[in-house]
Formats: structure tokens, sequence, C-alpha cells
């Protein structure tokens, strides 16, 4: 029998072994810093726990950088904004109060939706980008895209015979952000269309809006269909908080479209 003074001792790794095995695990930031944080172990009175922890965090730390990065490419922002660069002195009757309070993004924990209503130049796209900005640093995935565009690629979808592929790409995100909805007219296809997107994400995940008219207008926007708008006003409605240009600010729970309406119109008359 072997005794313990003559049992073998493992193999001594070479550095070169350990790079290998480090970029083989893609652990890229313990393989290019283990020697010199090996050597600030050796000056300091690091733990051999303390050694490993510290290699740890650096590794966790560039991971995370990279998963935001990766999140912030993926949600098409078209610039990375944050609150403090929004102008609260225009427009003038904003809810300053309101709008910070969003970007918590408490709204999210009930898959709720934000709607930005208001005319042109107000500051509408910019909150929402920074909001979309907030959200990605924040951990969680956003697409920003224009109503438009939404339409537009979901059309080409259809005729290529892939729209269930293509939808899956707007009903994924935690957050989908449709920026200038009301900017050019809808047709029947495209209303349709993004009908779908809604009416699948409906509670299954927050939906933030911009748009330039009135939830009164809003069948001007869809080929003046009321059936089809009263039903996309239903699904974002249900639990959405708007913020309206005249500071109107309604946060409840909406269950009948037609009650809102009213209600908005006598507050915008």
């Amino acid at each position: 029998m072997m005794s313990a003074n003559t049992k073998k001792l493992p193999p001594r790794t070479s550095s070169d072994d350990v790079d290998q095995h480090l970029i083989s695990l893609t652990l890229s930031f313990m393989a290019e810093h283990y020697g010199d944080m090996a050597q600030q172990a050796a000056q300091k009175p690091w733990s051999h726990v303390d050694y490993r922890a510290s290699l740890a965090q650096g590794e966790a730390d560039v991971r995370r950088d990279r998963a935001t990065q990766n999140r912030i490419r993926l949600a098409r922002v078209p610039v990375m904004k944050t609150l403090e660069q929004f102008r609260w002195d225009w427009p003038t009757r904003i809810n300053r109060l309101q709008g910070q309070h969003h970007f918590s993004l408490g709204f999210m924990q009930d898959n709720a939706n934000l709607i930005y209503l208001g005319g042109v130049g107000l500051g509408k796209t910019p909150l929402a980008t920074a909001l979309g900005s907030t959200a990605c640093l924040q951990g969680s995935s956003v697409l920003f895209a224009s109503a438009i565009d939404v339409i537009n690629t979901l059309v080409a979808a259809k005729s290529a015979g892939r729209l269930k592929l293509e939808l899956r790409k707007y009903i994924k995100p935690a957050w989908l952000i449709l920026d200038e909805l009301g900017s050019l007219p809808i047709d029947k296809a495209g209303a349709d269309l993004l009908f779908q997107v809604i009416s699948l994400r409906y509670e299954q995940g927050a939906v933030v809006i911009t748009a330039n008219r009135a939830f009164k207008d809003w069948p001007k926007i869809f080929n003046n269909d009321s059936t089809l708008t009263a039903a996309i006003l239903d699904r974002l409605l249900h639990q959405a908080s708007p913020v309206h240009r005249r500071n109107f600010v309604r946060q409840t729970r909406i269950t009948f479209v037609d009650k809102h309406l009213q209600a908005l119109a006598k507050n915008e008359g």
C-alpha cells in the first residue's frame, strides 16, 4: 500500500495551461488578470478566498457590462439619454413629479403601459428614449421603434410568409416603445397588424407609446375604424398611465374605454 508520504503529487500546471482553461471557459477577465492579482494578493494580507473573490467580482462586473451593452444594442434606442438631460422648462405645463416617478420603473411590475400624449416638439420622444435607456441600464430588455417602422416590417414579413417569426421580435422584450404613433396615417392592414402586436403583449409586457393625438381622435389614426380603435385602447388603457400635454393625469385601471374617452373629452374641452 502506498504511504501518505509516497503519494504522487498532482502535476504542476503551467501558466499557459491556466490561460487555456480560463479561455475555454470564457472567463476573459480572470485569464487577463489572475497573474497580476496573484502578485497583489502576495503583497497584501489577502486570503485564498479574498483572491478568488476579487477575481470572481471582476469577472462578474465584465459580464454585467457586456450584457448591458448587448441590451442597448438590441434595444435600438436612437440615442442613449438620461432623465437629467430632459428640459423640464419646456413644455411649461408638464407634470415633472409624475415624469420623474415613471423612471422608478415601478409601473412595469404589473406589465402596465405608459402613454405620452402631446403635440410636436414637446419632448415625448426624448422622455421615452431616456426611459428606455434607464430600463436597459437596470437590466430590462427593450425594443424601441417607430409605429410606422413596426407596421412596414410586419407587412413585409406577412408577404414573405414569416409574420409569426417577426411578431416574436415585438412580443419578446420586457418593454416595447412605439414612437410617433399618429404621425402618419395607417391603413386597415397596418392597423390590424399593430393591433396584433398590442393584443399579444396584453398583460405580458409593458408598452410605452408616444402619440400626437388625443385619445378621442385615435380613430383617425386607425383608418377611421372605431371598433378596432376601441379594442386597441381597451388593451392599452386597462393598466395605463397616460401623461397628457395639458397635465391631465389619470392613473387607474380602465375597463370601459368609452367612459375613459368621455372623461378625456371633458377635460380637453
